[in-house]
């Protein structure tokens, strides 16, 4: 069966989705630019007709909005969109009243989020350790809006959660055309540990998404990308 799909956001990232998805069997059907759909102008039941599942890749500000207006016309959103977390609660409460679906990830890579779980047993590993101080640094393509990373925040929420209960000392860097970096690391007087994520390009990230897309048809709910990879189908 082929999937109609619309992609919220057609930048980079959108529109190396729309490459991609044919090997999903999926037919774009509706495409948006990050102007088109700032905060959900331009998305209507009649420019969402025979679309299935929403893409969302637009910008922090405009996500939630999107999202929301896409769960009240009945239509469920992958969002790969980072920056707009805070609000993640009211528009998990939408999605409910929608009776739709909704994934959502800081990184939509299967290798990172295995990394998420590397780098929380490793943060469980050093917590009592107290001479190891640790650090999150990334970097990504000067175009990219928010700064720490979606990706480095949830690290350094997985080590908190894992007891690492130190300060994490996080910084950025935004240059050229970088796909992304992201690297954890451990210090003491006698060594350093460092675990780092390095991405070649952009297309982990579509295909992530692309699985997650075929995964939420039918679904009902909130789920973080994290939580499905075990339900997941390659192409």
């Amino acid at each position: 069966m082929t999937l109609g799909i619309a992609i919220v956001g057609h930048g980079k990232m959108g529109q190396l989705i729309e490459k991609l998805a044919p090997e999903y069997g999926c037919e774009v059907r509706a495409r948006f630019t990050s102007a088109s759909a700032s905060r959900n102008e331009g998305l209507s039941r009649k420019t969402l007709q025979g679309v299935d599942v929403a893409i969302e890749f637009s910008t922090p500000a405009a996500a939630p909005e999107n999202i929301c207006a896409l769960a009240a016309m009945g239509i469920n959103c992958v969002a790969g969109t980072t920056g707009w977390f805070a609000d993640l609660k009211p528009v998990s409460q939408s999605i409910g009243k929608g009776g739709t679906a909704l994934v959502w990830s800081a990184n939509f890579s299967v290798g990172v989020n295995l990394f998420l779980d590397a780098v929380a047993h490793t943060a469980a590993l050093f917590a009592a350790q107290s001479d190891y101080a640790a650090w999150g640094w990334e970097v990504h393509h000067s175009q990219k809006k928010d700064a720490p990373s979606g990706t480095l925040q949830k690290l350094a929420q997985e080590m908190r959660t894992a007891g690492y209960t130190r300060p994490i000392d996080l910084s950025s860097s935004r240059a050229g055309a970088h796909p992304g970096t992201h690297e954890i690391g451990f210090d003491s007087a006698a060594d350093t540990i460092t675990l780092r994520h390095t991405a070649r390009s952009r297309e982990g990230f579509a295909r992530g998404a692309l699985q997650a897309t075929r995964w939420i048809v039918g679904k009902k709910g909130v789920f973080e990308f994290r939580e499905i990879l075990g339900q997941l189908s390659a192409p």
